[in-house]
């Protein structure tokens, strides 16, 4: 089986994440500070944290944060439910259900491991791309069809999208359901930014409550602006593959970071809250961008989000938007992601709507725009 090759957008924060003054790019929303947490929690989950012991924890995650996780969906009971960290979820549910031969179709672009690990199980993956169709993104249904074969096992969906903000309409989603039906396959749905679309009327159901082969994947790094906590889950009603998955995760974490088990109970508990801040701060942001894009219609294409804290405008002035990135985490010290670190061959680039410091990165962005361009037009 071919090995991992690096992963790009991992090694491009790496570089920059704690060395850049400002993150353009940041995929989550403003992290919560712990005192705001624990101001939060109910009575129950505070007795939790006062007592907490810093000792193993059960493997499948700690029986009240299942029932937590289960009740964010409208069929499943906590035994469908595996709390783990989310990547960890991508690795395990690729690891156990694909095998060497098989075929997977995957929206493009997208994270890079969502791909990476079938291809490195022995599988070809077909990608379907997100399109871009004047000032809007959109998914071919017909391109999704003629890509099924006789060996397709699997279909990758991420909804709202990264890196484009793209939510397709209830309808679309029961369209693609509906095809992985017809070919019998499952569907893996990372569903990390969900509960952050700008119109809440558009919030799509979680595929594991409305498809039978469904596999969610869901976790409080994004949506929740808990990344520290490295909290996450997958939900399912396929029988049987919880207890799969469960095993296997005995060569991986065993186990969660008691902390971080009961903070997360803390912040299910406290969903609404958490979410009401966490969407404020892209409205808001939302708002700085489009004004801030408008000033500079030779330079840009702005391309309006629907869902998530992200979105994926376009570089329409000279040279490649690789170097432009380069010049100004160099110059003004604002780390932007290129659409080369999805493997998309666009001048696209990645901006994150979650934190708070973005008018003052977009002021920093606007400095180094002055080699291009005036900012008045």
């Amino acid at each position: 089986m071919p090995p991992l090759p690096p992963f790009k957008l991992e090694r491009y924060f790496a570089r920059y994440e704690f060395n850049a003054r400002y993150l353009l790019s940041a995929s989550d929303c403003e992290s919560v500070p712990l005192r705001e947490l624990l101001a939060l929690a109910d009575s129950d989950s505070h007795a939790l944290w006062e007592n907490l012991t810093l000792g193993y924890t059960e493997s499948a995650g700690h029986p009240a944060l299942h029932a937590e996780v289960a009740r964010l969906y409208e069929t499943l009971a906590p035994d469908d439910v595996l709390v783990l960290t989310p990547e960890e979820g991508i690795f395990i549910v690729m690891s156990t259900l694909l095998s060497p031969g098989d075929h997977v179709i995957a929206i493009a672009p997208a994270y890079q491991s969502l791909a990476e690990i079938a291809r490195s199980r022995g599988c070809t993956v077909t990608p379907w791309q997100v399109e871009l169709e004047g000032d809007r993104w959109r998914l071919d249904l017909g391109s999704l069809a003629r890509s099924f074969t006789p060996q397709t096992r699997l279909l990758i969906i991420n909804f709202p999208h990264n890196p484009t903000g793209h939510l397709p309409t209830r309808a679309e989603l029961e369209a693609i359901l509906d095809l992985a039906r017809q070919h019998n396959v499952f569907v893996f749905s990372d569903e990390m930014y969900r509960w952050l679309e700008l119109d809440p009327a558009r919030r799509l159901p979680a595929v594991c409550d409305v498809y039978e082969k469904g596999i969610t994947l869901s976790g409080l790094s994004k949506s929740f602006a808990l990344p520290g906590l490295r909290m996450g889950w997958l939900a399912t009603r396929l029988p049987g593959w919880i207890d799969r998955w469960l095993a296997f995760k005995d060569y991986t974490t065993i186990c969660h970071n008691a902390p971080s088990e009961i903070l997360a109970l803390m912040a299910l508990r406290a969903k609404e809250t958490l979410l009401a801040r966490n969407l404020a701060i892209v409205r808001a942001n939302l708002t700085h961008a489009e004004s801030f894009f408008a000033d500079y219609p030779t330079l840009f294409k702005w391309l309006t989000p629907e869902g998530g804290s992200i979105a994926f405008p376009c570089w329409l002035g000279p040279g490649r938007i690789d170097d432009v990135c380069q010049q100004i985490v160099e110059e003004q010290g604002v780390m932007i992601v290129p659409a080369s670190m999805f493997d998309y061959a666009g001048q696209h680039f990645r901006v994150g709507l979650g934190r708070r410091n973005f008018p003052e990165a977009l002021a920093q962005l606007r400095i180094g725009l002055t080699r291009f361009v005036p900012p008045t037009e």
